[in-house]
């Protein structure tokens, strides 16, 4: 299925680009989450009516998800887990524990921003941690863990 980018998606293309998919991946994802349209002739007509309101939301999106990157990078998040003698903790940190204490510290992070490189976070320590607020904007924050004993 040919489809029209709204919005810059990563490893397909960027806003206006016409890319094929699969038709799972375009009526399943793309579609519903308004990141692109069909490719018909009408679809293409309207998106170069719209294209300056669009590539304008765009940029403005990529402000503020710089604005924030700036205040975000470098920041250091303290999360306490139940942990045992040898430092392994019960259970794990997880993209949801991190956003939550993201979120607590007052930066609007949904859970998949945050990237896990090696899943989740199951020792107790510093942790470095990306978190991808745009697909143009990458920050990195450190995760200290710290262990409660039991």
């Amino acid at each position: 299925m040919q489809v029209i980018l709204l919005e810059k998606i990563v490893n397909l293309g960027g806003l206006g680009d016409v890319v094929r998919v699969k038709d799972g991946f375009a009526r399943n994802f793309l579609i519903p989450q308004r990141k692109a349209r069909r490719a018909t002739e009408t679809a293409i007509a309207e998106f170069e009516a719209k294209r300056a309101e669009l590539e304008k939301a765009a940029a403005e999106k990529l402000a503020a998800a710089q604005a924030q990157g700036e205040k975000l990078n470098g920041a250091t998040v303290e999360i306490s887990q139940k942990a045992g003698v040898d430092g392994r903790l019960f259970g794990s940190v997880t993209n949801f524990d991190i956003a939550d204490a993201l979120g607590k510290k007052g930066f609007a992070v949904e859970k998949s921003q945050v990237r896990l490189p090696n899943g989740p976070l199951k020792i107790v320590g510093e942790h470095p941690v990306s978190v991808a607020l745009h697909t143009d904007v990458v920050v990195d924050v450190t995760i200290a863990v710290k262990g409660e004993q039991a």
